[in-house]
C-alpha cells in the first residue's frame, strides 16, 4: 500500500452488472478502495486518466476495443498504473500477449472472489498473479527448446530468470537487483530470447519444464 493508504481500482468490464458486483466487494475490503467502473475501452482510458487508480482489473473482450491494446496504452501512458486481467476466456495465447503489454496478473472468472483481491494486492507489491489452471494450461501448450541444461544463461539473467519465476515484474526485479529498469529489461529480452519465449510467462513455463527453476527462491 502508499503509505498506509488504500489501494485504489477501477474496474472495467463490459458487463456492468458484474462490474457493479466486483465494485461491491472492493468495497468491502480496507485496504483497497473501489474508484468506480468503465464498460469500453475508451471510458476506461478517460478514468484512468482521471482517477489515476494503483491498480485497474481489466476485462480484455470490451465492446469498443481489445482490452490487451488498452493495457499497452496504459503502460506507456501511465506506467505506474498496475493492470490485472480478468478473463472468461479460455485463450492460451491471451495470457503471452498480456504479461508482453506489461499485465501484472491473469485471472479467470471463474475463480475464487479472494485470489482476485489478492492479485489486486500482489500486482500493487510489484508481483504478478496467474491464476493456476491458466499456468497449467500454459506448461502443457508450451513445446520447451532443446538447449544447454541451462539455458546458455549468464549468472545474472539466471538471477533475472529466478526472480521471474518468483512473480516479480521488470521493476521490481531491478530494485531487487540494484540495477536501472533499462539494464534490467535487456535481461529480461536475452533471457526470453536464450529460452526462445515471447513473454516473461511463457519463459518461466518453458524454464520450469527444462528443470532451471529453483524451488524456494524468496
Amino acid at each position: 500500500m502508499n503509505n498506509g493508504e488504500a489501494i485504489s481500482v477501477l474496474v472495467v468490464d463490459g458487463h456492468q452488472t458484474f462490474a457493479e458486483l466486483l465494485g461491491h466487494a472492493l468495497a468491502g475490503q480496507p485496504d483497497l478502495r473501489y474508484v468506480g467502473h468503465a464498460l469500453t475501452g475508451a471510458e476506461a482510458l478517460r478514468l484512468a486518466a482521471e482517477l489515476k487508480p494503483n491498480v485497474i482489473l481489466l476485462d480484455p473482450e470490451l465492446s469498443d476495443a481489445d482490452g490487451i491494446a488498452i493495457a499497452e496504452l496504459l503502460r506507456v501512458r501511465q506506467p505506474d498504473t498496475r493492470v490485472v486481467i480478468l478473463t472468461a476466456s479460455d485463450e492460451s495465447a491471451l495470457v503471452g500477449r498480456a504479461t508482453a503489454a506489461g499485465a501484472a496478473g491473469f485471472l479467470s472468472k471463474n475463480g475464487a472472489l479472494g485470489d482476485v483481491l489478492n492479485a489486486l494486492r500482489t500486482a500493487h507489491g510489484g508481483g504478478m498473479t496467474v491464476s493456476t489452471d491458466i499456468l497449467a494450461r500454459l506448461l502443457r501448450s508450451t513445446t520447451p527448446v532443446v538447449g544447454p541444461r541451462g539455458g546458455g544463461l549468464t549468472v545474472r539473467e539466471d538471477e533475472v530468470l529466478q526472480l521471474m519465476a518468483a512473480g516479480l515484474d521488470a521493476r521490481a526485479i531491478a530494485r531487487r537487483l540494484g540495477i536501472s529498469l533499462h539494464t534490467c529489461r535487456g535481461y529480461v529480452k536475452a533471457v526470453l530470447a536464450k529460452l526462445g519465449a515471447h513473454s516473461q510467462l511463457e519463459a518461466v513455463a518453458i524454464a520450469s519444464r527444462r528443470g532451471l527453476i529453483r524451488p524456494n527462491r524468496p
